[in-house]
């Protein structure tokens, strides 16, 4: 395992990560065996969230003893201080820990967050009063949408950014991986696998290798998808004529039909909570169908107020036809619940 630095953060870390969505659906022991197995191939950098169900406190079970040895990142989607004061108390005690190295605001994705996050009793002073008190050691920002994202680069709040990277939402190779650079910033590749929709862990990594500058989190949930992830830093990385035609392929069969949760479509003046609804599919494919649908109530239970007006369909930059998607992922989720 080759180690770098976290932006200018002064942490060491793996030059790959662990992201923990995925052990939310392992029995504890199981999903500690798979951490602390993680470790021992010298993985030493975490992320998980406040919202990922039982993540944090299975990571501080599996890391109990040995927390100066990883490098913890959670996050949170509050905006208002109070709630992101009691996710971060929240966080601690899950992750049996006094200090979290790196604290994200999570999902910035539209001026409206941005305004509530920083405006008086917003959950930046939460985050900043705790730098102070040594609660965490540094502050960070996830987004989905690529100006707003760009934007809080520049903002010189963040050590790091974290957005998706892969070779169907590759947006972040023309322009925010050298602005990483160029404001000493760690660049954070989430969901490599596209969300799940990239089922081809080689070829997917055969694209991000190209990209050194990304330090990328896959998903793990097995002993076995950590060794084989690890396998492919041991050999030289090349992309063949065969890889690219077949990264072509991946893109041309999702099509128009892939929502890159850009959430220009938002928010529905019927409160559908259509990014996650249009991501339910790729949510079951990882899930058994009964974690999926409690993972995913709370958004799929909206999908019922969609009158079909077509607002989404004229704001989404990729025409999709939103509310047929939702219909049939409502669909699916139904299935999954009589199931």
């Amino acid at each position: 395992m080759r180690y770098r630095m976290l932006g200018n953060t002064g942490l060491q870390i793996s030059e790959i990560g662990f992201g923990c969505i995925p052990i939310i659906r392992l029995a504890t022991d199981e999903a500690v065996r798979v951490l602390q197995h993680a470790y021992g191939q010298g993985i030493t950098f975490y992320d998980t969230a406040n919202a990922y169900r039982d993540s944090e406190a299975k990571i501080g079970k599996a890391f109990h003893g040995i927390r100066d040895k990883v490098v913890l990142a959670t996050k949170t989607m509050k905006r208002d201080a109070a709630g992101a004061q009691e996710h971060l108390e929240t966080s601690l005690r899950m992750l049996q820990t006094d200090y979290i190295d790196l604290f994200q605001l999570h999902q910035v994705a539209q001026e409206k967050d941005w305004q509530a996050i920083t405006a008086p009793g917003g959950a930046l002073e939460v985050a900043i009063k705790a730098k102070e008190e040594g609660k965490i050691r540094h502050i960070g920002v996830t987004s989905h949408n690529l100006s707003m994202a760009l934007r809080l680069m520049k903002t010189g709040v963040f050590k790091t950014i974290m957005f998706p990277f892969n070779f169907i939402e590759d947006a972040a190779k023309d322009e925010m991986i050298d602005l990483a650079q160029e404001c000493n910033m760690a660049f954070i590749a989430m969901k490599p696998f596209a969300g799940g929709a990239i089922d081809s862990a080689a070829l997917a990594f055969k694209f991000l290798r190209q990209y050194p500058e990304a330090i990328v989190i896959p998903g793990f949930d097995s002993v076995e998808s950590v060794n084989e992830v690890l396998s492919f830093y041991e050999q030289p990385n090349q992309l063949s004529e065969q890889d690219y035609a077949s990264i072509e392929r991946y893109r041309q069969n999702l099509g128009k039909q892939f929502c890159r949760r850009c959430e220009y479509c938002q928010p529905c003046p019927q409160g559908v909570a259509i990014t996650p609804a249009m991501g339910y599919p790729i949510v079951a494919a990882r899930m058994s169908p009964a974690v999926s649908v409690e993972f995913s109530k709370n958004s799929m239970e909206t999908v019922p107020k969609c009158v079909e007006c077509g607002i989404c369909i004229s704001r989404c930059p990729y025409e999709l036809p939103i509310p047929t998607i939702l219909k049939k992922n409502y669909d699916l989720f139904e299935q999954h619940k009589r199931a």
